[in-house]
């Protein structure tokens, strides 16, 4: 592309005055210098300010330079900035001679975008380790390419005063950076230096005070070496960060791990770690380019990378504990990205600490993650010997992100820190609607016109604490995108807490309720574009949600627009034991799943083997006389079934542990092995020949008896498994092809969390000639739910929204 024409090129051009209106993620990420400078550079009077409708300017110059002005706007945008639209119109010359920074306009509804919190960039690290730099090791280094935006913002447009930062008045060399265009750090809300920013300090435990040398000065005690010490000794510390407390410990350190996961109350769940760079950790995991670019990107994510089978370790290499990832294929790595984490990791000539940190959210198991600083004291008083943290307020609470890489592409499991609030372009235009999403791995969104915005993860809402937490998220999202809902979506389960939560807080408006997989088949639509008005094959797989008639579905084969849904087929019933009780036993439903295939619970068997007797009896009367016995399709449950026949998993702690364990399994097999289970197709009687498919579990669980008898290693069987269902997939999308016409299937649900069968079922096929479309913006769990929801409920002619 040309560089902009100078003044003399273009001084014989007629004037122009043009007001020109950027809307997108262009606040609090360097716009207006960018526009300053590239309005000097081309000779351009006026003036650009912040605005709750976006970055505004008005340009005055010649015609040509004017239009090259628009021309350039999002092509050389700043790195954090996204530009949605750029609307202009003509105004008449007023004959000026400057380009000047005028001071934000409050005022009207919000249509500009916040930016996520973003990864500390390269020139602020190259301040924070420089002894002659200014900012040399400021915990709270910044600029307006990186560090906290949407984690801090209380309303817009996005100005110092509308921030956290509110309280914290700049020194004068910090208001003069502030102040010139010409710096990294103009109008850099979070700006601050050591002083006048936030200060960090560590709180001990009562213990640990009692302990401490007398004497210290606090004015001269770094707080961060002294946590690291701590660290290094086997504490477990509370680190404030951008979004939450985390719980941090030495991830090298066995009895470390081991006490944090007692205190958290983690079960087996995986930890994740974090590392100073992505080749501290090549020697425990696969990493490939495009998993190297996830870890390293701005947003910073959790990424799971595949474990090696038997690490090699050269002298140095880092070594995480046993405890870190128990049963686990996959090893959870994320990479520093505050400045805080990067102390705490160690600069250049700092004392040997931990070099690999255990990095978990600052909770107990199944609570939202800490923000605020008393409540933190209190809350993780039973889980942290110190507390590592600062006087900058977290107005916004904000998991890490957590994302796989599948065939080359990215899968969130997780959407979170670094992506949320980003709004997602929708296919066809929706009236302003709040879609409040699920139950587990809550996520709510908000739709207006084309653009939909996903909440941060926000969590199970079985617990109080999350519930307000979700109300608190919904009251941000709406100031910040000026989105006022006119309906309310909620799932069809009516025990579902979100779905209470929408109706108690309905307000005269309609609440509308979508059913849970035709959300799920609805979400990965609309990600990928389609406008409904062909229907696709959704291949929806999970652990529950409520069918249409009354069953816990989870298997389905629908066929399904945004407009409604038909069940072709399913995975077929049994019955589900004691509800959650067999979601956290799945030896419960393998032994559900035997005796419905009508296979003897027979003491060679591990599933039977581990049930306890008495247990044992209590089940089989239940299940005979369908007490609390409610029938089930869920592949979720399917997948627990066969891991515990197999002896993988009989118990789990945390959720799909099994089916997770089951997946490790199947990688450590035999690679010349093609051998698959095959299920049993059984079509029901329809007036047409259009009765719904069932598939019958029956011949698979008899051939993995059968297997295991014949002394067939746990993991082949697992594979094998893993096969005869991406074989399940196959049939059944082909027989819906050559029933309906269609040839373009979406795998969704949180069973295609599990990348061995995504990329089994997608490659299968492709090669027959299907379209695929799998989950990449959002995920297949109920985390992308609330998309598919909003999609389901709020099209038609919608209100006029400033985003449109």
């Amino acid at each position: 592309m040309s560089g902009p024409q100078t003044p003399t090129a273009v001084a014989e051009d007629p004037p122009r005055r043009r007001r020109v209106t950027v809307r997108g993620v262009v606040q609090g990420v360097g716009f207006r210098p960018y526009l300053y400078g590239l309005a000097t550079e081309l000779a351009l009077a006026g003036h650009v300010t912040n605005t709750p409708e976006g970055v505004v300017a008005e340009v005055e110059g010649s015609a040509s330079a004017v239009a090259r002005f628009c021309e350039l706007i999002a092509a050389q945008a700043p790195p954090l900035a996204r530009v949605e639209s750029v609307h202009h119109r003509e105004l008449p010359p007023l004959g000026g001679t400057a380009f000047t920074i005028r001071t934000s306009r409050t005022g009207g509804p919000a249509r500009t975008l916040v930016s996520p919190d973003s990864a500390t960039c390269a020139d602020c690290l190259a301040e924070l380790a420089s002894p002659a730099d200014r900012r040399y090791r400021h915990p709270f280094v910044n600029c307006t390419h990186c560090g906290p935006r949407f984690t801090i913002v209380t309303g817009v447009p996005y100005d110092r005063a509308n921030t956290t930062m509110a309280g914290f008045a700049m020194c004068p060399d910090c208001a003069r950076e502030y102040e010139d265009p010409a710096d990294r750090r103009f109008h850099a809300q979070p700006v601050a230096c050591p002083a006048c920013g936030p200060r960090l300090r560590l709180v001990l435990a009562q213990e640990a005070r009692i302990a401490k040398a007398e004497g210290a000065d606090p004015a001269t005690t770094d707080p961060v070496l002294e946590a690291r010490t701590l660290l290094k000794r086997g504490a477990i510390l509370a680190v404030k960060g951008l979004g939450g407390y985390h719980l941090a410990c030495d991830a090298s350190n066995q009895d470390a791990v081991a006490l944090l996961r007692r205190r958290k109350a983690r079960g087996d769940k995986p930890f994740a770690v974090m590392a100073r760079t992505a080749d501290d950790v090549r020697h425990l995991v696969r990493l490939s380019p495009a998993e190297r670019s996830l870890l390293e990107s701005r947003a910073r994510p959790v990424v799971l990378l595949r474990r090696r089978a038997r690490p090699s370790y050269a002298p140095g290499d880092l070594r995480p504990a046993e405890a870190v990832a128990p049963g686990s294929p996959d090893l959870g790595v994320m990479l520093p990205y505050t400045p805080v984490h990067h102390l705490l990791l160690g600069l250049p000539g700092d004392p040997d600490g931990p070099g690999l940190l255990v990095m978990t959210s600052g909770n107990l198991s199944g609570e939202p993650i800490v923000t605020d600083d008393n409540e933190a004291l209190e809350r993780l008083a039973h889980l942290a010997d110190a507390w590592l943290t600062h006087d900058r307020p977290i107005h916004v609470p904000c998991d890490d992100s957590v994302v796989r890489v599948c065939d080359g592409e990215p899968l969130l499991v997780r959407r979170s820190r670094g992506y949320a609030p980003l709004p997602l372009s929708l296919p066809l235009p929706v009236r302003p609607a709040l879609a409040v999403g699920g139950d587990l791995k809550n996520t709510f969104c908000l739709g207006a016109g084309r653009q939909a915005w996903l909440s941060a993860h926000i969590g199970d809402m079985d617990d109080v604490g999350t519930q307000r937490a979700f109300e608190g998220a919904v009251a941000q999202l709406e100031s910040i995108t000026g989105v006022r809902p006119e309906a309310l979506v909620a799932d069809r389960h009516p025990g579902y807490r979100s779905t209470g939560w929408a109706d108690r807080n309905a307000a005269q408006r309609p609440v509308v309720r979508v059913q849970h997989h035709h959300a799920h088949i609805a979400a990965a639509m609309a990600e990928h574009g389609l406008d409904g008005t062909r229907p696709v094959i959704g291949v929806a797989f999970d652990g529950t949600g409520l069918g249409d008639d009354g069953a816990v579905w989870g298997g389905e084969f629908l066929i399904a627009d945004y407009d409604r849904f038909t069940r072709f087929g399913h995975l077929a019933y049994v019955p589900l034991p004691g509800g959650d009780a067999a979601v956290r036993r799945p030896y419960r439903m393998a032994l559900s799943h035997l005796r419905v295939a009508g296979i003897d619970w027979s003491g060679d068997l591990a599933c039977t083997a581990t049930c306890p007797p008495d247990e044992l009896d209590v089940l089989e009367r239940q299940l005979e006389r369908g007490l609390n016995c409610v029938p089930t399709s869920s592949m979720g449950r399917l997948f627990d079934a066969v891991s515990s026949l197999a002896g993988v998993c009989h118990r789990a702690g945390y959720e799909a542990q099994a089916a997770v364990e089951l997946e490790g399994a199947a990688l450590r097999a035999p690679a010349d092995d093609s051998t698959a289970y095959a299920f049993a197709l059984h079509a029901s009687q329809g007036s047409r020949g259009d009765g719904v498919v069932r598939a019958d579990p029956a011949p698979v669980l008899a051939a993995i008896v059968s297997d295991l008898r014949r002394g067939v290693e746990p993991a082949l069987v697992a594979a094998r498994f893993h096969r005869g269902v991406t074989g399940l997939v196959h049939r059944m999308c082909l027989r819906a092809r050559e029933r309906h016409g269609l040839d373009t299937v979406a795998l969704t649900g949180g069973v295609f969390a599990n990348t061995l069968l995504s990329s089994a079922c997608a490659a299968t096929l492709r090669e027959d000639g299907f379209t695929v479309l799998r989950h990449h913006l959002v995920p297949p769990n109920d985390g992308g739910l609330a998309l598919g929801q909003l999609m389901v409920a709020a099209r038609g002619t919608p209100t006029p929204h400033p985003t449109d």
